[in-house]
């Protein structure tokens, strides 16, 4: 038993939402606090003693919460983030100056209190496998606090490689059997929205579901790469469809006619999953051995064997990264200060991430507006509005960046020099002095040379130039991973 003496008059704000009174001096602690502001909180009375039961703290869990593990992937068919994905996965792509799209999925996790995840990754991986290694490798404490990185793998039985989300996780059912828990929560690691999957779980089992689903409420007829569901008035998953495919769930007579006594609506299906585990390995070893993805065959299959299947319904911001226009305009909602869909600097459910231990930035003699600028920065005598900066930028004097991303770079000049003389280029890492950058997005490493104008002088919406190192979508200007654009060129 631990015994804290803090003396005054009131509680104090920054403690009191976290904790639960029990008894006039006696509070509930959750798994998580930020045990900082202790030194400044405040009780009702004097000499209150605030009594803290560490076998308390250890056992009082969330709805589920120790009998859950998370499995995220690190890329989708529905995600198209062209060349930013050349040389990496979709939940490896830099995001609001600081950040990777997984990032975000993690987090929730984090702030839900689930303890135990699962990272399955295959295509362009190198990226996204260190980021997470190297940030949540001291993830909590304990055996049964941790994230780990399954990457695909080729065995003597299978010498292929994964063909599909749900092929992956029977091709790792030796191991997740083996996991204590009796859910699983399947989340797509590239999706940028912020959610408590305590509801979904305490949904699940309240329901006594084989499988739930969550459904986006805002979306009834478009279809963002997982499927339309049809559901009825007691959220039961009656139907589905996938843009391409019709009549996926040939299922019979007997759901159109609930259907038609039933009040039905339809919901775009967001690709997160919680399957009862006995449920995930009968329907992918038994049922379905040959199914390779969850939202075409996984779930239809299920309902079509007369599976308990559940739609949870959610209604909050969600960006699935389904395009470029998608991806820039979540980055944007960084910069916002009113109208804000997606909270970056949200107090109570803050953005994880890898800490670089990076210097701060350093800015002379320039103007800013309207701008999220990461660590390690050097800008030098230019404005920058609306726009995202990510570490370690460096901008040269009488440059202009407008409404745009610059992802930044992970190597210092100093460490460039070798390169530069290898590649025989004078232009340094950044953007050169004198450029003009507009509604454009540059990848990591990218040595803009002087003079530069990045303003899609022809106004084209789409375009390939993939071999001057550059493409256009929606009317966005890409530029790739470590380019080389010479001095005075126009783009």
């Amino acid at each position: 038993m631990v015994t804290l003496h803090l003396n005054s008059t009131s509680w104090s704000m920054n403690i009191k939402h976290q904790v639960t009174r029990l008894q006039p001096n006696e509070v509930r602690i959750p798994n998580k606090i930020d045990w900082s502001c202790l030194a400044s909180t405040k009780f009702e009375q004097p000499d209150e003693r605030l009594r803290l039961s560490l076998s308390t703290f250890e056992n009082q869990r969330d709805c589920g919460s120790e009998s859950v593990a998370a499995i995220l992937f690190g890329n989708g068919s529905d995600c198209d983030l062209s060349l930013l994905t050349r040389r990496r996965s979709a939940g490896a792509v830099p995001l609001g100056a600081k950040y990777r799209l997984i990032d975000g999925v993690v987090s929730n996790c984090i702030h839900s209190n689930i303890t135990k995840m699962y990272a399955l990754t295959q295509f362009n991986s190198t990226s996204l496998n260190s980021h997470l290694t190297r940030a949540y490798s001291n993830f909590g404490l304990g055996k049964d606090h941790f994230l780990q990185v399954i990457a695909a793998c080729q065995t003597p039985q299978n010498q292929t490689w994964f063909q599909g989300n749900a092929d992956a996780i029977r091709r790792f059912l030796w191991m997740l059997e083996d996991s204590p828990v009796t859910d699983f929560l399947i989340l797509p690691g590239y999706h940028l929205y912020r959610m408590n999957y305590q509801e979904i779980l305490h949904f699940h089992q309240q329901t006594t579901a084989d499988i739930t689903i969550s459904a986006l409420i805002s979306e009834q007829t478009n279809d963002k790469g997982f499927g339309i569901l049809t559901v009825n008035s007691d959220n039961q998953v009656l139907n589905g469809s996938k843009s391409g495919q019709s009549d996926l769930l040939q299922v019979g007579s007997r759901l159109v006619e609930n259907c038609k006594d039933n009040k039905c609506t339809t919901y775009a299906s967001m690709g997160i999953y919680v399957i009862k585990k006995e449920a995930l390995v009968k329907i992918l070893k038994e049922d379905f051995p040959w199914a390779n993805d969850f939202s075409s065959e996984v779930i239809p299959g299920a309902i079509s064997i007369g599976m308990k299947v559940k739609a949870h319904l959610f209604d909050g911001y969600w960006e699935n990264m389904q395009s470029i226009k998608g991806f820039y305009e979540a980055n944007m909602e960084s910069t916002k200060t009113t109208d804000i869909r997606y909270d970056f600097c949200h107090r109570d459910f803050p953005l994880y991430t890898l800490a670089r231990r990076l210097p701060p930035t350093r800015v002379l003699d320039s103007l800013i507006s309207d701008s999220s600028i990461g660590d390690g920065c050097i800008l030098n005598n230019c404005r920058i509005k609306g726009s995202v900066i990510g570490h370690g930028t460096r901008i040269e004097d009488a440059v202009v960046i407008e409404d745009s991303i610059l992802m930044g770079s992970d190597i210092y000049q100093e460490d460039l020099v070798p390169l530069m003389k290898k590649k025989k280029s004078t232009i340094r890492i950044g953007i050169g002095q004198g450029s003009f950058v507009r509604k454009a997005i540059i990848d990591k490493n990218a040595r803009i040379g002087r003079r530069v104008m990045i303003i899609n002088k022809d106004n084209i919406q789409e375009g390939n130039r993939k071999d001057q190192e550059f493409v256009i979508r929606d009317g966005i200007v890409i530029i790739t991973k470590s380019a080389i654009i010479p001095d005075d060129t126009i783009l």
